[in-house]
């Protein structure tokens, strides 16, 4: 009985024990409708058969992703989770004065899937390949306005990235409200990193040119268009992703059932058909190949972070 007692003294030892023993709780850093809700949405009823629980999603946008963040780390119930997305390996860097670091406070549980990135131009530019495109770039910074949803953001970071491998001298126009893609089918600006499916549409329709997308092999949704591997850019391999990290002090155990549940998930033929339909991959790996990840995410980026000079309050 003493040593009952003792135990159930220690409330993260016990939580861990019984996890999960009440709902879950999975915080996204950004608004319902988003990329990152969708996809946590779309697999939270399976995770939920799987672990027994009630799984529930909340949405906490603003402050880059900060807000979530906070809230996450003042739970202690060892079933809070947070659902990061790229700016979860920057945020230190951009912020100098943020409260928290999310490498030092977060854990990482399980990365749940990446999105292919491309490079996506106005189908009037004479440029059919990406070398032309490099090429017209550097004769013509005219020809290097990339659009952004933001300073800092993702795709900001990936555009300077490229930039600074192909030595073009480039522009950016960051948006906060309206969408950068209406300008980049009329011409407005010349380029831009994004996802594959919010141009799809343009692109069939001949107002886009999509020149390279990331990822080890072609994607099923653009079978036709090369990967930047392919094209010679080996290091260059942008992505956007979804992965679930922890409070630090959630118990070794509770992040092992998480990121087993995750796993399982990911390989559901359902999962994998929702992944592929907006050109993304199914993943669901182990806590310690999603630190790997990150970590190599997080040393390219910095260094770009760093290239630009970029610091955000």
């Amino acid at each position: 009985m003493t040593a009952i007692a003792c135990i159930t003294s220690i409330p993260w030892l016990a939580r861990a024990q019984s996890f999960p023993s009440k709902a879950i709780r999975l915080v996204v850093p950004s608004p319902a409708g988003s990329g990152p809700d969708i996809d946590i949405r779309q697999i939270s009823n399976n995770l939920s058969a799987l672990l027994g629980q009630p799984v529930l999603v909340e949405n906490r946008p603003g402050a880059g992703g900060r807000l979530a963040i906070d809230a996450v780390l003042k739970s202690t119930d060892g079933h809070t989770f947070y659902v990061g997305t790229p700016g979860v390996t920057t945020m230190a860097t951009l912020y100098p004065r943020l409260g928290f670091d999310p490498r030092r406070d977060l854990v990482p549980v399980s990365l749940i899937s990446v999105t292919n990135f491309t490079l996506t131009i106005n189908a009037q530019l004479p440029a059919m390949r990406i070398a032309e495109y490099i090429k017209l770039a550097q004769s013509d910074n005219k020809f290097a306005n990339f659009g952004t949803f933001g300073s800092g953001s993702i795709n900001h970071l990936r555009a300077a990235q490229f930039a600074q491998i192909t030595g073009i001298q480039a522009h950016y126009i960051h948006y906060s409200t309206s969408s950068p893609f209406t300008d980049l089918a009329s011409g407005q600006i010349s380029a831009m990193f994004c996802a594959m499916l919010p141009v799809a549409a343009q692109v069939k329709a001949g107002r886009l040119r999509t020149l390279a997308t990331s990822g080890k092999t072609r994607h099923p949704m653009m079978p036709e268009v090369p990967t930047f591997r392919e094209l010679g850019l080996t290091e260059f391999d942008p992505q956007v992703w979804i992965g679930l990290l922890a409070p630090v002090q959630t118990p070794a155990e509770t992040v092992r059932k998480m990121s087993s549940a995750m796993a399982q998930v990911a390989r559901m033929a359902e999962t994998i058909s929702q992944r592929q339909a907006v050109g993304s991959e199914s993943i669901g790996s182990t806590p310690q190949e999603f630190e790997t990840y990150l970590e190599m995410e997080r040393f390219q980026l910095t260094a770009t972070i760093q290239k630009l000079g970029l610091t955000l309050e």
